[in-house]
């Protein structure tokens, strides 16, 4: 298991997200952020607000990862993946099919898994 720090902002959506609770910070502009966000970038609105996450979003883009860096060199090859849920965008590995069929605009879920080489909880994509 990982000795890592917690990151407050971080391991608290990770926990969310494990809940079945996933959230993301609205600002009254109506943009989208996931934590530890304070401020929206585009309005400077410090008024962020914890909303429900859509329960499945969509890959927008992907990449097979062969070759990675020593946090995941044991979890190698591996599927990276943005996928939109509703205002926000989340990067996360796709699990639970053979990397030859992830797709664009493929509807996923969001979960929390562990990667093989340190142990350390990652936001993970599974098919719906």
């Amino acid at each position: 298991m990982s000795d890592h720090a917690r990151d407050a902002g971080y391991d608290d959506f990770l926990d969310a997200v494990e809940a079945g609770e996933p959230y993301y910070l609205e600002s009254p502009s109506g943009n989208g952020w996931l934590p530890p966000r304070e401020v929206d970038p585009e309005t400077g609105e410090r008024e962020l607000v914890e909303t429900d996450l859509p329960e499945t979003g969509e890959v927008l883009t992907y990449t097979i990862t062969n070759v990675a860096g020593p946090s995941f060199a044991d979890d190698t090859p591996y599927v990276v993946a943005i996928a939109e849920f509703g205002p926000v965008r989340i990067t996360g590995q796709i699990r639970g099919m053979d990397h030859d069929d992830v797709e664009v605009g493929q509807t996923v879920e969001l979960s929390v898994g562990r990667n093989e080489t340190a142990e350390e909880r990652v936001v993970v994509f599974e098919p719906v």
